[in-house]
């Protein structure tokens, strides 16, 4: 080996090691978080062995509709391994199906409001948004909320499938609100 194919040979060893690295803890089921709506860092896809219930905190691949294609080009969502090539949501399960959803200047569930709930009406770059009609939460959907004010949530999308349902979300090391 010559001396200037040796840093070419580091290089392409190191890029090696880096995809074994990031290809194992995918296997392990670790994903990174660099959205403002949970804490920013590493994150861990425990196995739901369950029905998803109010209070979880789950890992969910959003269905792949023309409204998350809206969402994947204005930003609110990246590209990712789910159908229709988009990233799962991490987001707090608020309500089940059978349960009433109203949406005004907030969100209520069965005549309570959820807090940490206000409707916007545009997005930060003064986009307007759409908010979720409600009404009552089909079998098999769920309603999704994020205590983050500047959340792409079912506010303004509505339920989605819980077939999507990756598992729990578990902090394993994260930094910020």
């Amino acid at each position: 080996m010559t001396i200037r194919r040796f840093p070419l040979a580091i290089l392409v060893a190191s890029a090696g090691l880096v995809a074994a690295v990031a290809g194992a803890g995918w296997c392990a089921g670790l994903r990174i978080n660099m959205t403002p709506s949970y804490p920013r860092g590493l994150w861990r896809i425990e196995p739901l062995d369950r029905a998803a219930a109010a209070g979880d905190l789950v890992f969910i691949c959003p269905p792949d509709t023309a409204e998350f294609e809206r969402a994947l080009a204005r930003g609110y969502i990246r590209r990712g391994l789910c159908a229709g090539g988009l990233s799962p949501l991490i987001k707090t399960v608020a309500a089940v199906s059978g349960q009433q959803i109203d949406v005004a200047d907030q969100v209520s569930i069965d005549g309570r409001p959820l807090p940490d709930s206000v409707v916007r009406q545009t997005d930060a770059a003064g986009r307007p948004l759409a908010p979720f009609a409600g009404g009552v939460i089909s079998a098999g959907d769920l309603y999704l909320h994020s205590d983050f004010a500047g959340s792409y949530d079912s506010r303004y999308f509505g339920p989605i499938p819980s077939s999507g349902v990756l598992g729990l979300a578990r902090p394993v090391f994260t930094f910020g609100p």
